[in-house]
């Protein structure tokens, strides 16, 4: 338990998470916001607020990136039939390969990709729990993380296709709704150059 002392007052993140987390599971129930807020004796705009918040912004742009994942072709299957932009995920296997080969050629390959993942509205990134926290400061895009466990990974993981399922539909459903960021489309060939670069089959 982590405690805060903010003046006079001594506060409790866990008892925040906790408060938190029920307030969003009344929602996601079906409770108004009026019926939320009477019950955790809060006002309704706070429980408008912690939406808002936590809201993923959804962009016509979404990449999937993810390693190391037992199951990947099924997620790059799944990633391609919500019509993805950009699609990275490495099984362990083809993980060590890329890390194998030439330093420099890695590294750059590394900075294009983050450079390139900057240009998309959100980006889902199936990682360990350090990597997702890392790429959240980096990128300039929403990134909804999904944890694979601890770093650091030496094995690779299954992802949870429901849940990756359930994921893809929130963040795609604004595809049809239309309505741009503004930002500079990083383009499908340019996405597809750099997916390449990742793959250790292909000769430079």
């Amino acid at each position: 338990m982590r405690l805060f002392r903010i003046g006079d007052k001594v506060v409790s993140e866990d008892k925040l998470h906790d408060a938190i987390a029920a307030i969003l599971e009344a929602r996601e129930a079906g409770a108004t916001q009026e019926d939320v807020a009477r019950t955790h004796q809060v006002q309704r705009s706070f429980v408008s607020f912690l939406e808002t918040l936590g809201e993923v912004r959804r962009g016509d742009r979404v990449a999937v990136v993810g390693f190391p994942v037992a199951n990947a072709v099924a997620v790059r299957e799944l990633a391609e039939k919500h019509a993805v932009d950009f699609v990275l995920v490495l099984s362990q296997e083809q993980r060590e390969a890329v890390e194998s080969g030439d330093a420099t050629k890695v590294f750059n390959s590394l900075l294009e990709t983050i450079a390139v993942l900057r240009e998309y509205d959100t980006v889902v990134l199936l990682a360990s729990d350090w990597r997702i926290k890392t790429m959240e400061k980096i990128l300039g895009a929403e990134v909804v993380g999904v944890p694979l466990g601890a770093s650091p990974l030496r094995t690779a993981v299954e992802v949870d296709l429901v849940e990756l399922e359930s994921i893809l539909s929130g963040v795609m459903s604004a595809r049809r709704g239309g309505g741009s960021t503004g930002r500079t489309d990083a383009g499908p060939r340019q996405a597809q150059q750099v997916t390449r670069r990742w793959d250790p089959s292909r000769k430079s």
